[in-house]
């Protein structure tokens, strides 16, 4: 299991990674790559909110992320949680109607600023968490480790910079 530095700073290059692939996209900023799909923008910003909401639950703050019954919650991590990491890898999945967004950043620009700032949060609630020595409670899968969590979110993360174009 890696150290919380380093599952922060894979988190983080897995956004500055987005960020980098996505401004290549300045031209097709605000245009989704085809019907029912994200446009760059939308892309950066669903992961910005997934980042914030992440951090809330991370800390305990109330979320958009659905309070599952915790006889679920064990499901979830096994089913879900644990099956990206040990995969490696998100599978092909619709996200919540929360976490779908309708606009994104309006330049690549305000989408650095954006993405910059929920790492950020994320980053602190993170580091929070661990100093109580006390692992998280999330609201979908229970308890699980704040090193998991930040690699479950940088595998997010990678999931979302594969759907922008290489060539950008």
């Amino acid at each position: 299991m890696p150290d919380l530095n380093s599952a922060l700073a894979a988190n983080r290059a897995a956004a500055n990674d987005l960020l980098a692939t996505a401004e290549r996209s300045a031209t097709t900023w605000t245009t989704p790559r085809a019907p029912g799909k994200w446009s760059p923008s939308q892309l950066v910003e669903h992961v910005a909110i997934s980042l914030e909401e992440s951090g809330n639950d991370v800390s305990g703050a109330p979320s958009k992320f659905p309070n599952f019954p915790r006889l679920v919650r064990p499901l979830l991590r096994t089913f879900f949680f644990n099956r990206v990491l040990s995969r490696n890898a998100f599978p092909r999945a619709r996200t919540q109607r929360a976490f779908d967004p309708a606009a994104g950043p309006a330049t690549p620009q305000a989408a650095r600023a954006r993405l910059e700032a929920a790492l950020t949060q994320f980053e602190q609630a993170c580091r929070g968490r661990a100093a109580s020595g006390q692992p998280i409670q999330s609201t979908l899968f229970g308890k699980v480790s704040v090193e998991d969590y930040v690699r479950f979110q940088e595998l997010h993360t990678r999931h979302h910079r594969k759907q922008l174009p290489e060539g950008a």
